[in-house]
C-alpha cells in the first residue's frame, strides 16, 4: 500500500492554521491526533470510524479522532497530487458537521489549488 504523505495547508501569508490549532490541544490530544493523522497516511482509503468522505463533498475527507474527557475532533483535509493536504481542524460539538467548519476548509482548498 502507497503512503499518502500528510502536508499541512499554508495559507498565501505563510500561516499553516491547522498546526496553529494542534498547538493549542493538550500534549496528549495532540499525540491522539498526529497518531490518527499517521494511521490514514499509511492506510488510506481506511474507512470508518477513524476516517471518511464528507457527506455531499466528493474530494473532501476527515480524520476522526476521539480526544480526552469524551470531545470529538475533526481535520478535514483533500487529496492534491499523492499528498493529503489539511486543511481545517476542530472541535466537534454537534452530530452534524457545521457548514462553517466546511466552508472554511473548501476556502482554503481553493486557495492551495491556487498556488500548487
Amino acid at each position: 500500500m502507497k503512503r499518502l504523505p500528510a502536508k499541512f495547508f499554508r495559507s498565501e501569508g505563510g500561516r499553516e492554521p491547522v498546526k496553529d490549532w494542534l498547538k493549542t490541544l493538550s500534549s496528549e490530544d495532540c499525540r491522539i491526533v498526529g497518531s490518527d493523522i499517521k494511521d490514514v497516511e499509511f492506510s488510506f482509503p481506511i474507512g470508518l470510524p477513524l476516517c471518511r468522505q464528507l457527506a455531499g463533498y466528493k474530494d473532501l475527507w476527515e480524520v476522526r479522532s476521539k480526544l480526552t474527557g469524551g470531545r470529538i475532533a475533526r481535520i478535514i483535509f483533500y487529496i492534491s497530487k499523492g499528498e493529503m493536504i489539511l486543511l481545517h481542524g476542530f472541535i466537534k460539538k454537534s452530530q452534524k458537521t457545521p457548514k462553517k467548519e466546511i466552508d472554511l476548509a473548501i476556502k482554503r482548498k481553493k486557495e492551495h489549488e491556487k498556488y500548487e
